[in-house]
């Protein structure tokens, strides 16, 4: 699939329906302050960087917000294997790295690549789910996960 308008049709492949039981799950899991607000803004900072991570041989590393809306979409396996599919791009694993030693440095520089490679899709990266310029000193994700662009 080629996305003309990146925000519009990538945003609207999560229904209203599905964005409202990530937000929740999201909350109830790991982020119990969450607003409805931050929920939205998290939906779409997932969708905009599976939409990248489906369309490029690069490695896409997710900031661990963003992480926590992959892990509550790829709960939803169907619906999650629809979004890969209207991607175009094929199937996009998880890759948890967790022997990756977590070098903060490293993952800053992973997630600036990352935010990077959205903000030149099309998308816009949202500050408070890609902290890239030192807002936190943390690896890139939890578990060092990523994208699997070879196994595309």
């Amino acid at each position: 699939m080629t996305i003309t308008d990146p925000t519009k049709t990538v945003y609207d492949l999560i229904t209203p329906g599905l964005r409202a039981d990530l937000i929740t799950m999201v909350r109830e899991d790991s982020w119990p302050e969450m607003t409805d607000n931050q929920g939205e803004r998290g939906v779409n900072q997932v969708a905009a960087f599976l939409a990248v991570a489906a369309n490029t041989t690069e490695r896409a590393t997710p900031s661990l917000r963003v992480d926590l809306f992959w892990h509550a979409l790829l709960l939803h396996t169907k619906h999650y294997a629809e979004f890969c599919d209207a991607l175009g791009g094929g199937f996009i694993h998880h890759v948890p790295d967790r022997d990756s030693g977590h070098n903060p440095a490293e993952g800053r520089a992973a997630m600036r690549r990352t935010a990077e490679m959205i903000r030149s899709a099309g998308f816009d990266v949202d500050p408070e789910f890609w902290p890239i310029d030192g807002v936190a000193d943390c690896t890139q994700s939890y578990a060092g996960c990523s994208d699997s662009p070879v196994a595309k």
